[in-house]
């Protein structure tokens, strides 16, 4: 979360006062407004606000019908979520390698394609943009869904149209680390009307009943309780409106810094350097030991080096605990048996050696010239040492 104030605070406690604080025939439809507001910022139809990233991903999936028998390709670089929501509804993970863009590399998304998947989901990791184009022409190709996990690229874009309006799905999350936040929070967005009804169904326990968009014709099945108060509503109405400032100065910062060093820098490539977001700066070293020496100096980290957003610190992959007791675990469903699910950790390696070669320095929409000055010297003390 980079900007919050006074209007964060107002909304908030215009909500709390008022008694008003469930969606459902609440006095200001705050959780409805900011639903309207972001898909118009997105570009699509329709727009359903969940607790979490996790929750809009696990909604998404469940719209599209993935289950037990169903494999769904994703990054071995991303949080350890996105493979869990795949879990979560019995169908079981696919890793596949990143590329130099630190994103989905679709020469092996289309090696990992079978007859049982049923979609893949690229991830917009740290801001920086997907190769929408390739994807897209692959599932076409090979008729899966896509699903975008755009969680930690809130407002960026690809070739000038937003991210996650390619897929069937796109959802975002809203959680304290990200672009814009109400502390916890995310969307799933889609042009579908059917895949909408059944996320809002999905998200809500089952209900069907409730006045969302308009009557909902799909018939009703079990779901989880993912919805969001009217608090959560307000904030993020607020934080939608500090959006494309965020990301303008984010970006701005961002290209200050790689003009200045990019004489002697080497940066990761990007599939669309005005679409990334800004937030992360991926420095790039011929090898492993530059790259240790020069994390040291600059005194960032290595994404090698993030946990759980790296597929070998995946317990739920690694060594298949799917789930909370044996008999609800989807590496034990008959259904699954013949899927690709033997994963260890060495089974990515130009995933791991692109990380263990990357540095990252993160960005801040609000630094001075002297403290952008202060990021040029010590990069440039970096790569001197």
């Amino acid at each position: 979360m980079f900007r919050w104030g006074q209007e964060e605070a107002d909304a908030a406690s215009r909500v709390i006062l008022s008694g008003s604080l469930f969606r459902i025939k609440s006095k200001f439809n705050e959780v409805t407004n900011f639903e309207k507001e972001l898909k118009a910022k997105i570009g699509v139809e329709h727009c359903v606000c969940v607790n979490s990233g996790t929750g809009a991903i696990t909604a998404g999936l469940a719209a599209l019908g993935v289950g037990p028998g169903d494999e769904v390709i994703m990054p071995g670089y991303t949080f350890i979520a996105t493979a869990g929501a795949v879990l979560a509804l019995g169908a079981i993970p696919v890793i596949c390698e990143i590329d130099e863009t630190l994103t989905m590399d679709p020469i092996d998304v289309e090696k990992k394609v079978s007859k049982h998947t049923k979609a893949i989901i690229p991830v917009d990791i740290q801001g920086f943009p997907c190769d929408m184009d390739r994807l897209t022409a692959l599932s076409k190709k090979y008729k899966f869904a896509i699903l975008e996990d755009a969680c930690q690229a809130d407002g960026g874009s690809y070739k000038g149209k937003r991210l996650g309006s390619f897929g069937e799905i796109g959802t975002f999350s809203f959680n304290w680390y990200k672009i814009i936040s109400a502390g916890e929070g995310g969307a799933m967005v889609t042009n579908d009307i059917n895949l909408y009804q059944r996320a809002i169904i999905f998200h809500d326990i089952g209900s069907n009943f409730w006045p969302y968009e308009e009557k909902i014709t799909e018939p009703s099945f079990n779901g989880r309780n993912f919805r969001v108060s009217e608090v959560t509503g307000a904030i993020l109405r607020e934080q939608l409106k500090r959006l494309d400032g965020i990301l303008a100065d984010l970006r701005r910062v961002k290209k200050t810094i790689m003009d200045a060093i990019s004489g002697f820098a080497r940066f990761a490539p990007s599939n669309d350097i005005n679409g990334d977001c800004g937030v992360m700066m991926a420095l790039r070293f011929g090898t492993v030991e530059e790259a240790i020496k020069a994390e040291e100096v600059i005194g960032t980290n290595r994404p090698i080096n993030t946990g759980k957003h790296v597929y070998c610190n995946w317990p739920n992959v690694m060594e298949k605990r799917g789930a909370h007791c044996e008999s609800a675990n989807p590496y034990k469903y008959e259904a699954n048996k013949g899927l690709n699910m033997d994963f260890g950790p060495k089974s990515l390696p130009n995933t791991l050696d692109i990380l263990a070669r990357t540095v990252y320095m993160p960005m801040n929409p609000d630094w001075d010239s002297a403290k952008i000055d202060e990021k040029i010297k010590l990069i440039k003390s970096a790569y001197n040492k």
